[in-house]
């Protein structure tokens, strides 16, 4: 394959360049540049829990914790102790976790004890008769902060996932966080109270900490990226990056869907000469997404990307780390889920020696994972599979909801190249042109034929949102002449 041989003017090199590369950031990513922080790498929670655990026994005025899950099992309880004890000794503790994250997970009997030993609680967005779809919007973030003065961010919550089970040699899930000391603990602080406030009074401003106030704790410049529904800050600034790597560019995620667009800038980096790499779950919590993951593996490795798939239990961290020099930790995936829908908190740091610290970790990840590469025939398997054989690939075909949500998305795929003509099809796909064609001609005929079978559920979709923009219209014109203020969401108890 041929590679450019054009290379743009090193950002070292002239100050000038540099300078636009930090202020397109900035404005991608809606996150200034904080100097004067130190930041740690934490690897799984045999490093994370044992350093939060510490830092919330050491508080003396505040900690605010935000998880998406907080399983009520052993992990959880030695949370609940430190958080209860704490709490009664009159540091002010506030809680919060999603409605969805914790639904199966957690019981109320575990938020009726943090509540009665004086923790402020809050659920974030229980479902709600008046926003039908607000569901789809959930807290994906993990992040605490004590004091003010310490900050963590990561892709770990709170449960024996994490752990891992030594008695019954099920091994940990493989996770990133880090802890931050330095002005950027302000931001990660700002973030929660942003989030608390959806929920309720809004925090004591004197509960947040502010820059000024904190000082610095090291050389290392970050941005602490906290991203919320519809703004999309991460994704440009993901896009932006992918852009921008001269020599590498190595990612971590647990639940890759990568959108078009970004496939696209994946692909255009790697046959541009950059060596991008991809590390993703080989088994995973969520089957049908490692399914539709792989799906899209083939314009990948066919434009040069190289990906491999972790050979351990569960592999959840969410990272990436660029030409030795640039490298994010935290919540978000690789996905339109935490790229647009959801809460989402991320630290991007931009520091040679860190990012160095990073790439050592990738590589010893990598050496726990095997390499997918494309046969002969073009079929996605593992490496060590003989070239021109077509590989059975673990787990292919167990489940009808995998083998549909695959054919969905190559469905979906071919259907819209054969409409826009962006590409050349092949025989091969031909017979999928046919298969979606008879279903819609199916639809059709139903919808002539037996139009019930269509407008009933329809009808019944339209009568729930209906009903929940006039209830909120009718709510809204009663508060009518009465002064504005935040609108208090309803708590759950349980979920």
């Amino acid at each position: 394959m041929k590679r450019s041989t054009f290379q743009s003017p090193s950002p070292e090199a002239n100050p000038y360049v540099r300078l636009l590369a930090e202020q397109a950031f900035s404005r991608a990513a809606g996150a200034p540049l904080i100097p004067g922080n130190s930041v740690r790498i934490l690897k799984d929670a045999a490093e994370n829990y044992p350093a939060w655990l510490d830092a919330m026994r050491s508080a003396e005025k505040n900690i605010h914790f935000e998880s998406y899950i907080i399983s009520d099992d052993d992990i959880g309880e030695m949370f609940a102790d430190v958080l209860t004890q704490k709490a009664r000794q009159g540091v002010e503790v506030r809680l919060i976790y999603d409605w969805l994250g914790a639904l199966g997970k957690t019981s109320g009997s575990y938020w009726k004890r943090l509540r009665e030993a004086g923790v402020e609680v809050r659920c974030f967005n229980p479902p709600r008769l008046d926003h039908p779809l607000s569901w789809l919007s959930r807290d994906h973030r993990k992040m605490i902060t004590v004091d003010g003065s310490t900050g963590f961010v990561s892709g770990l919550c709170v449960g024996h996932m994490w752990a891992g089970y030594p008695d019954r040699a099920i091994e940990p899930w493989r996770d990133t966080g880090i802890m931050v000391k330095g002005p950027a603990v302000s931001d990660i602080d700002r973030a929660f109270a942003d989030v608390w406030s959806t929920m309720g009074p809004v925090l004591p401003e004197e509960e947040v900490s502010s820059r000024s106030a904190i000082h610095p704790a090291g050389s290392m410049t970050i941005r602490v990226i906290a991203s919320v529904p519809n703004t999309a800050g991460l994704f440009r600034l993901d896009q932006l990056i992918a852009s921008v790597a001269r020599r590498s560019l190595w990612l971590t995620d647990a639940y890759f869907l990568g959108l078009t667009p970004y496939v696209q800038s994946l692909g255009a980096a790697a046959r541009d000469g950059v060596d991008v790499r991809l590390l993703v779950p080989g088994s995973t919590d969520i089957p049908v997404i490692r399914a539709l993951s792989r799906a899209g593996y083939q314009p990948l490795l066919e434009a040069g990307v190289r990906i491999f798939e972790w050979n351990g239990p569960m592999l959840h961290a969410k990272t990436a780390v660029a030409d030795g020099r640039w490298a994010r930790i935290g919540s978000s995936n690789l996905n339109l889920s935490s790229w647009i829908g959801n809460y989402e908190l991320d630290v991007a740091v931009e520091n040679e020696d860190f990012a160095n610290d990073m790439e050592r970790m990738y590589l010893e990840d990598l050496s726990h994972s095997t390499e997918i590469v494309l046969s002969r025939k073009h079929t996605v398997c593992p490496a060590h599979i003989t070239p021109g054989r077509r590989p059975r690939i673990r787990g292919r075909g167990k489940t009808g909801i995998r083998r549909a949500g695959v054919g969905m998305i190559r469905a979906g795929r071919v259907v819209e190249a054969a409409i826009t003509n962006r590409r050349a099809l092949g025989p091969a796909e031909s017979r999928i042109m046919v298969a979606t064609g008879l279903v819609l001609l199916m639809l059709a005929l139903i919808a002539v034929i037996w139009p019930r079978l269509l407008s009933v559920p329809f009808a019944a979709l339209s009568l729930w949102i209906a009903a929940a923009l006039l209830l909120r219209a009718f709510r809204m014109r009663g508060t009518r002449g009465k002064p504005s203020g935040h609108e208090k969401k309803e708590s759950c108890s349980s979920p």
